[in-house]
């Protein structure tokens, strides 16, 4: 009967810790003085350590080249095509828009340009995402620029709205339904044009969302990973300050990297895992086309993250929560003097141990394991679970509801420790 009883308790106290964790977050969800703490704690992974701070350079794809295109005007971005293009890339890829026509002379200049590539890949954006979780619209350049080109989205998924909020981007879609048919993520069509087999194996997948597996920057000295993809600035390209083996039969893409390699520019620049503040962020270490170049690697090199299904967190997270009751409760029975000690030393062991084992995993095995739910289960077990018991178990016997309205117990002494 004993036995029956305890097996009974450690159940409905383990339910009561996740309700307590459901009840929580609702809080918290409807405090909006809390939701900048509550945006700065989001945006932070403990394994952003491990693209920051452990890991040893991984190796950019040798097979990509980026090119700043600064603040060139359209002519002058026509002038760096013809310039990269003369030494024969296996594509390029331009992570601009060109959405309205302009001068007429250096509109005609850019589409002429665009004509002499064999293979021209455009960015396109999507716009207007509905209930079905498709998006209504896709915005691309003039359709005299896109007519010589293959169009891929460029978004990425990133949460925020404004440049200056945290916005670390650490997955992005393979590809998404639109009005106008199915689009493919930009780093997605370079890797189908430079290699169908290894696009095809990564597409294969079927994966809504991938981790992004970060492999170099460009551009910043102070990190593990500087200067990891070959990069040619503004001023290279129209001096010639490159040889062709460097692009000859490489994915080339341009993009915005700032006025110029000197330059600090926050614009089209992102929070990665990279960064060496992953906590508390400082400053954006990541421009737009370096993340493609990212995951154009990723793709080349089959070098893939996984991760952790919603189930299987959901279900580690109550083994967790069960198993940290069942030895709680031994305590709570057995050491009761001890128990508030206790229970807080084995917590913070254990969440010590379980914030290892993740960075460890995903160190060693690219597996990103999701126990959020078990570490915070662990953290609200010691206390939530003294509640079940003194509190919760209390209400439900007859004799105990009577106890807590004797008058006479304001007759007693008071305990002298307390006193």
């Amino acid at each position: 009967m004993m036995q029956k009883r305890f097996w009974i308790d450690v159940v409905l106290g383990t339910a009561f810790i996740f309700f307590l964790m459901y009840f929580v977050l609702e809080i918290f969800d409807k405090l909006d003085i809390l939701d900048p703490i509550g945006e700065a704690i989001s945006d932070v992974e403990i394994t952003d350590m491990v693209f920051s701070r452990l890991r040893d350079h991984p190796g950019a794809s040798s097979d990509i080249v980026l090119i700043n295109i600064g603040n060139l005007d359209r002519e002058g971005i026509a002038e760096q095509i013809n310039i990269v293009n003369a030494h024969h890339p296996k594509l390029i890829a331009i992570d601009v828009f060109f959405r309205n026509k302009g001068n007429a002379r250096k509109d005609s200049l850019l589409a002429a340009a665009f004509s002499k590539v064999n293979h021209l890949v455009l960015a396109s954006k999507l716009s207007g995402y509905n209930a079905n979780g498709s998006f209504d619209g896709l915005e691309t350049s003039h359709p005299i620029f896109n007519q010589y080109a293959e169009t891929a989205f460029a978004n990425f998924i990133t949460g925020a709205q404004e440049q200056d909020q945290f916005k670390t981007c650490r997955t992005f879609t393979p590809k998404e339904s639109t009005s106008s048919g199915e689009e493919v993520a930009f780093a997605v069509k370079i890797s189908q044009i430079f290699d169908p087999g290894k696009a095809q194996a990564f597409l294969s997948r079927e994966r809504p969302y991938e981790v992004i597996n970060y492999r170099g920057n460009v551009l910043y000295d102070e990190g593990e990973f500087a200067h990891m993809f070959p990069a040619l600035d503004v001023a290279d390209i129209f001096n010639g300050n490159f040889t062709p083996d460097l692009i000859k039969d490489k994915i080339v893409i341009m993009g915005y990297m700032g006025n110029d390699f000197d330059d600090k520019s926050w614009k089209d620049k992102f929070y990665t895992p990279m960064n060496l503040d992953y906590a508390g962020k400082a400053n954006p270490d990541m421009f737009g086309v370096v993340v493609h170049a990212n995951i154009v690697s990723m793709i080349l090199e089959g070098a893939f993250i996984n991760e952790m299904s919603q189930w299987g967190s959901i279900i580690s997270g109550i083994l967790l929560c069960f198993i940290n009751v069942v030895f709680f409760t031994v305590i709570y029975i057995r050491l009761p003097r001890w128990y508030d000690g206790l229970t807080k030393i084995i917590q913070i062991v254990e969440v010590i141990i379980l914030m290892g084992v993740i960075i460890m995993v995903f160190y060693l095995f690219n597996y990103k394991l999701n126990i959020t739910i078990g570490i915070a289960a662990i953290l609200l077990s010691g206390d939530s679970l003294e509640a079940y018991y003194g509190v919760i178990k209390n209400l439900f016997s007859k004799n105990d509801r009577k106890e807590i309205f004797r008058i006479h117990q304001m007759n007693e002494p008071r305990n002298e420790e307390y006193a």
